[in-house]
């Protein structure tokens, strides 16, 4: 709710961008519950290995949306000098550890975790580009963005307390198993 009054009355919206974001969310949102199940559940995959299994499929689908898109008319491989190559590199390097770090987190914090983070990175985005930019915000984006990050922290807030019961719950059940055997 909040994500969605933050980006309420753009100007720029159509169809064919709005279907394309609720696609992406979707795709998203299933590429974090698959790969938290194939991390935690069954297989046990490292972020190695599903980087590795993962990879080929991720390249065949853009490969397939920059040819379906005309972007392979647009590209013009004899104007790419050594510091495009070069920055095309570290891109891919600066990419791989963001994968890694990314299934890693997963791993450990779960795809609920994930999406809300992301949905907070998208909000803290808009935020930024009004402080950068000085962009115009009315109050329902203004409150949208309020109740995104503090829905946020409220979830962080439950998830700590959480772990915290549980990890006190373990303690109370270790402490039993050793005071019943002495």
């Amino acid at each position: 709710m909040g994500v969605m009054l933050a980006s309420y009355g753009d100007l720029n919206a159509t169809v064919l961008g709005f279907t394309m974001t609720m696609a992406g969310t979707v795709l998203a949102a299933v590429k974090t519950v698959t790969t938290n199940r194939l991390q935690t559940a069954g297989l046990h995959f490292s972020a190695l290995e599903l980087l590795y299994r993962m990879s080929p499929i991720a390249c065949i689908q853009s490969l397939a949306v920059a040819y379906m898109s005309g972007e392979f008319d647009r590209f013009d491989v004899s104007s790419f000098g050594t510091s495009s190559i070069l920055i095309l590199l570290v891109n891919g390097a600066i990419a791989f550890g963001l994968n890694v770090a990314s299934f890693e987190a997963n791993k450990q914090s779960g795809a609920l975790t994930m999406t809300i983070a992301a949905n907070i990175k998208q909000v803290l985005t808009i935020f930024l580009s009004v402080m950068l930019w000085h962009i115009p915000v009315g109050a329902m984006n203004a409150g949208g963005i309020a109740l995104t990050i503090l829905g946020g922290a409220w979830y962080g807030r439950i998830e700590v307390l959480r772990k915290k019961k549980t990890t006190e719950t373990l303690g109370a059940q270790l402490e039993e198993g050793v005071s019943d055997k002495v």
